[in-house]
């Protein structure tokens, strides 16, 4: 990528000369009649896109003196900085490419259609290869060259139902109308996919292309990704390569207070709850996916995929655009066994079982915390509200325990496990929060509270916690909850300045104490109910494990000795500075 001002002459220049050869006089011209620029300038400019590379020199046959430029187009930038093989990309060639796609946006537009754009190449992408193989196999079965086509296109050898017409090759061939034509494709798709509604109702290109800057942008993202083609990229990659643009751009889109759940927070949840196959996992406030998708890998690197597809995912999600993300997430991650719907979920659970909540063996989630406006009055209008908030209602202004009710009243009665990621607050706060943790903790179904480090999530400096519940706790957990004060366990992170981090160290070191119910000293300790009852139902882990403060040796000898020759050279600089201003008031 080259400079924005640089940029900005090179597509003048293009607009005017497309790959026709041009001399300086010409380009001083154009670019003095478009932006004043003066003719000092061009040298600087035409040397700059040469370095780039995006600008080929030669000398003039006619006059030695002078040289004739030819401009590169975009897609030979493109292609030379992310060469084409055709059946290999590597996960850091294409965070390259997604790199340059950030670049492009930067903070002007939407990340979500970078994300997008990635999917519709890969949906593209896959129904050309699928289309090979079903006409290779047609042939081989007898047909003629022109039933073997038609046999290739049927929709039951394709993820989607979709045609040859709106294949982005297809597409990408009028550059001036992408944006009507990626609109209508979407459309057709939606309309044939009824799946696909909810990630394409949340991309509308023509309104993004109103800005002429977003027109050129577009151009060039469609661009740089057909540079590279997406048809043997494994899901692993792909998917990692999602979840690249999700956390590249999370520190932005904290600030609009979009959530990203560090994905080192989720591995220890996940390995912490230890899902099997065959086991059904929930997350009520699922986001862009990472929870669901971080346990089925778990499943597969564990047991392999077959295993992992017999894990049945569920999630809810109460933003459009949010859920669209995860549903896009879950396909490029090769992901099919999931069902995900769109609602309200504190009020309008999407799965139910006739008249209650489905139950699920596993539920996790990472709520939005303190979230306001679910008080009493309000959960009593949602669906199977006596049910769902037996141990009582949330003040208005957080819904933390209402989250973990519902997550409860989803789990099943025999074996279900819950894991959430929680503000620290909800851990001691009194009046109805401690009302329904009250209720809770009596009827034994806190399992854990592990205390997480400062500076782990990008949208606050909170340290926040994980609560583990379980309706079938072991004989030696029962009547008792095991704190772990994980505070100190972190390292720096290693892309922001600002963030900690939980390294495989610190998540073993975590899992290895819950899984053995291990005590050690300032880290884990396991406490009866009787005394979190004396402290008035207040988990406040720091109450029952509080870390040792290292305590320096000192050296009283040697200090007393630095003390002295600081002593004596702070008089000698008092000497100096008397003698100045006794010079001083002599001249005076």
């Amino acid at each position: 990528m080259i400079p924005e001002w640089l940029e900005k002459r090179y597509k003048i220049l293009w607009d005017t000369f497309q790959g026709s050869p041009f001399r300086f006089e010409a380009a001083a011209k154009i670019l003095k009649e478009k932006i004043h620029d003066d003719k000092k300038q061009i040298n600087v400019i035409l040397s700059e896109l040469r370095k780039k590379g995006w600008l080929k020199v030669k000398m003039d046959t006619v006059d030695a003196r002078k040289k004739i430029y030819t401009l590169k187009s975009k897609e030979d930038i493109l292609t030379e900085t992310f060469p084409l093989k055709k059946n290999s990309l590597t996960r850091g060639e294409l965070e390259s490419l997604l790199k340059g796609a950030a670049d492009l946006i930067r903070t002007r537009v939407d990340y979500t259609f970078i994300l997008v754009l990635l999917f519709y190449k890969r949906v593209s992408d896959k129904w050309a290869m699928e289309y090979d193989n079903a006409y290779k196999e047609a042939l081989e079965d007898g047909l003629s060259k022109t039933e073997a086509q038609g046999e290739a296109k049927n929709s039951m050898y394709h993820d989607f139902d979709t045609s040859e017409e709106l294949l982005w090759e297809n597409i990408r061939k009028q550059p001036a109308r992408l944006p009507e034509n990626f609109s209508k494709a979407m459309k057709i798709l939606a309309d044939r996919n009824p799946e696909l509604k909810d990630i394409f109702d949340n991309a509308d290109f023509v309104q993004f292309t109103t800005n002429r800057e977003n027109t050129e942008i577009l151009r060039q993202l469609v661009e740089l990704f057909s540079a590279r083609s997406l048809q043997h990229v494994s899901p692993d990659i792909l998917g990692d390569a999602y979840e690249w643009i999700l956390r590249y751009f999370a520190p932005q889109k904290a600030k609009e207070g979009e959530v990203y759940t560090p994905r080192e927070v989720i591995r220890l949840l996940i390995k912490i709850l230890n899902p099997q196959p065959g086991e059904s996992i929930y997350d009520p406030a699922c986001g862009s996916g990472g929870m669901l998708i971080s346990a089925y890998q778990y499943i597969k690197d564990q047991s392999g995929r077959d295993e992992a597809d017999r894990f049945f995912l569920y999630g809810q999600e109460a933003n459009h655009k949010t859920l669209a993300l995860s549903k896009m997430n879950l396909y490029i991650h090769d992901i099919r066994n999931a069902q995900l719907l769109f609602g309200d979920t504190l009020l309008y659970p999407k799965f139910k079982d006739a008249e209650k909540t489905k139950s699920f063996d596993v539920v996790i989630a990472n709520p939005p915390w303190n979230q306001d406006g679910y008080d009493e009055v309000t959960l009593k209008k949602g669906e199977f509200w006596k049910d769902r908030f037996k141990y009582g209602f949330t003040p208005k202004q957080s819904a933390d325990w209402a989250w973990i009710e519902h997550m409860m009243a989803s789990a099943d009665k025999a074996k279900g496990r819950i894991g959430v990621v929680i503000d620290n607050g909800c851990l001691f706060r009194g009046g109805k929060e401690k009302a329904v943790r009250t209720g809770v903790m009596n009827d034994d179904l806190l399992e854990a509270v592990v205390l997480l480090p400062e500076k782990l999530f990008y949208n606050t400096g909170a340290p926040g916690a994980l609560l583990f519940l379980n309706k079938n706790k072991s004989k030696e957990r029962k009547g008792k909850i095991f704190f772990i004060n994980a505070s100190k366990e972190f390292r720096q992170h290693p892309e922001v300045r600002k963030l900690n981090q939980l390294g495989e160290k610190n998540i073993q070191k975590i899992v290895n104490a819950f899984n053995n119910f291990t005590e050690e000293e300032g880290f884990s300790r396991a406490v009866e109910m009787d005394e979190i009852k004396e402290n008035e139902y207040n988990l406040n882990v720091t109450l029952y494990v509080f870390p040792e403060e290292e305590v320096e040796d000192i050296d009283v000898n040697k200090e007393w000795r630095e003390l002295r020759i600081l002593e004596k050279e702070i008089d000698e600089v008092d000497k100096k500075i008397e003698g100045y201003l006794q010079e001083l008031r002599e001249e005076n």
